[in-house]
């Protein structure tokens, strides 16, 4: 009898364990981060030339992974997009306020500037 209680209260406190393991691993993930771009280029051939490739850099140096980069937009609610929309994914909000941060991110604005008109912003993702 002694054994069989052995064996219950060991199952007993390893699941106990792997439960609390599991809630400390799921507290400690953050969640993705968006940053969303919309463009009114006003000069294709500087856009294209000398903003482009200078964010581009500035975003992948810093972990920035890009899911849309231009393409066709269809306005489904309120006021139509920016003809040109971009989202980058980085892993957490921090890191993305990192790259907004850089000097290389700024150096690269300020090349924008003078091609088009940008708004852009960043969002924290669902973390199930």
């Amino acid at each position: 009898m002694n054994r069989y209680m052995t064996v219950g209260l060991s199952m007993l406190a390893g699941a106990a364990l792997g439960s609390a393991a599991i809630e400390t691993l799921r507290a400690q993930a953050k969640p993705h981060a968006y940053v969303i771009a919309e463009i009114t280029i006003k000069d294709q051939d500087g856009y294209l030339k000398e903003f482009a490739p200078a964010v581009v850099k500035a975003q992948e140096t810093s972990g920035g992974k890009f899911l849309v980069r231009g393409g066709k937009t269809e306005s489904q609610l309120g006021s139509p997009p920016a003809p040109r929309v971009i989202v980058v994914e980085y892993d957490s909000l921090d890191k993305a306020q990192a790259w907004w941060n850089s000097q290389a991110t700024k150096d690269a604005f300020a090349i924008g500037k003078k091609y088009g008109d940008i708004r852009q912003f960043a969002v924290e993702g669902y973390a199930p």
